[in-house]
């Protein structure tokens, strides 16, 4: 999904070419897993991270065209929403001071952006769900130029035949329609991708199912949403509501949503790509000249290049991803669960739990999959989005137990033992660790400190909400530029 398109329009011809184009993708995969012809993976980690632009008074601002072209920066793309755009920090080993090094590299490639953002009367936020965001802003006239946005809002819309409906309970509730898919622009997260060789990528990608739930539970940073606060990660559940293509009569079928937790632990990459081969009709049949078969007989690496656009199309919260680099190719499992913000070194102690946590529960010799019912751990995940770092998660051997004890007791200790399996280095190891370990102690994450900043102004502004929500955005940001973690911001 990273290029634009070269068409916008599809016939029904162009949809079944595609289809039997995907499974001979299919077909070319499995037969490269058989053959072993992967790079075996050399751990290497990558980040992306979604930000926001806003003007003055902390509203969004349509101008991502302008601010990307000053920029000139292949590192920083645009998003879906004119107001969005995504900064690809270069991958790299974490091992020694390679989170250190992120950092400095996040933080220096958002000063040079944000440089850029003034000119144009703008500023970078880095959260979950912009909150000074109204319902005119999310309409088709904001979606970013470029024939890619413009084909999958077509064909989404086209699919549901219906406009989006939007119902979600929470603390308090938000019901909306929209007749595109342009609401999906108030979703901002990160994404951590980590290689791994073919054989070990089930054992990855099920833990990083079974630690989701407590993810987002510690990085919750979405709680309002048009001015009503909803779930802790908000943007879990609008996600899965503005883009569902299923009409109703779907739904009541049992058509999976392309917004999928999953349904069952897997022994292959290859389970995945069958699944979205199976379960999901094209959205986006651009095809493209290779042969796949005709590549990988003649003892070349395919690209599979409609398998990989087809597979950008179901939104799994965590994505198998096949890529070729230097003329080998390779396995990396993408984990997108988790909220752009609150700071960056929020973010990179995010980051070091989940490569710890996933390096660990990946090689113990009883894995968690193999305790955890798969039911289970999508409950924990529905939990930890809904109730953020006050949720309760069943774990083996501790029953139901709340996220703050699970992670203090059970889970940092084997977040350490992940990163010295990576090598990094103990100091930066004990910080970004230290820092989870003060958001439990504390019980704030971003997700609790805007509802407290909303709470405050509200009480000094006689209950106007939108007004509290404005003025803790704007605090929200000066504090964000500070880099200290959010559970230490003040509120008042």
């Amino acid at each position: 999904m990273g290029k634009d398109l070269v068409n916008a329009v599809f016939s029904p011809y162009d949809r079944v070419r595609f289809r039997h184009k995907v499974r001979d993708c299919l077909d070319v995969l499995g037969r490269m897993l058989d053959a072993d012809a992967f790079d075996h993976g050399t751990m290497t980690t990558g980040l992306e991270i979604e930000i926001n632009l806003v003007d003055g008074d902390a509203g969004p601002i349509m101008r991502n065209a302008e601010i990307l072209t000053d920029l000139c920066d292949p590192r920083f793309q645009p998003e879906l929403g004119k107001f969005n755009i995504e900064f690809n920090v270069p991958p790299r080993h974490i091992a020694g001071d390679g989170l250190g090094d992120y950092e400095h590299d996040i933080l220096d490639g958002l000063r040079h952006a944000a440089e850029c953002a003034r000119k144009a009367e703008s500023r970078l936020a880095l959260i979950g769900m912009l909150p000074t965001l109204a319902p005119e802003h999310l309409v088709p006239g904001n979606l970013s130029a470029g024939e890619r946005f413009k084909a999958l809002n077509s064909e989404i819309v086209g699919a549901r035949g219906d406009d989006f409906r939007i119902d979600i309970r929470g603390v308090e509730r938000y019901r909306g329609t929209s007749d595109s898919i342009a609401p999906e622009a108030a979703c901002t997260s990160v994404q951590f991708h980590l290689q791994v060789a073919p054989a070990d990528f089930a054992r990855y990608w099920n833990a990083s199912q079974a630690l989701a739930g407590v993810q987002v539970a510690l990085g919750a940073n979405s709680p309002f949403l048009h001015g009503r606060r909803l779930w802790a990660e908000t943007r879990i559940v609008f996600f899965e509501q503005a883009t569902d293509p299923r009409p109703d009569e779907f739904k009541e079928q049992g058509v999976r949503p392309r917004v999928w937790f999953g349904e069952q632990w897997i022994n292959s990459a290859f389970d995945l790509y069958e699944e979205n081969v199976r379960f999901f009709p094209p959205l986006l049949p651009e095809m493209f000249d290779e042969e796949p078969a005709e590549v990988w007989d003649a003892g070349g690496i395919p690209r599979l290049l409609e398998l990989r656009l087809h597979n950008g199309t179901v939104y799994r919260w965590n994505r198998p991803v096949y890529d070729v680099v230097d003329g080998r190719p390779h396995l990396r499992v993408e984990n997108r669960v988790l909220p752009s913000g609150p700071s960056v070194v929020d973010l990179m102690a995010n980051a070091a739990l989940y490569f710890g946590l996933v390096g660990e529960l990946a090689e113990e010799e009883c894995p968690i999959w193999s305790r955890l019912d798969f039911a289970a751990a999508t409950e924990n995940f529905r939990n930890g989005a809904r109730d953020g770092i006050d949720a309760s998660m069943h774990w083996p051997g501790s029953g139901r137990v709340p996220v703050t004890e699970l992670v203090m007791d059970t889970l940092l200790p084997k977040a350490h033992a992940g990163l010295d399996r990576f090598g990094v280095n103990p100091a930066q190891r004990d910080r970004l660790l230290g820092i989870i370990e003060g958001r439990c102690r504390a019980r704030r994450n971003g997700a609790t400190w805007q509802t407290e900043a909303v709470r405050a102004a509200e009480q000094r502004g006689n209950g106007d909400r939108f007004a509290a929500v404005r003025e803790m955005t704007q605090r929200y940001l000066d504090l964000q530029r500070l880099n200290e973690p959010v559970h230490t911001w003040p509120v008042d």
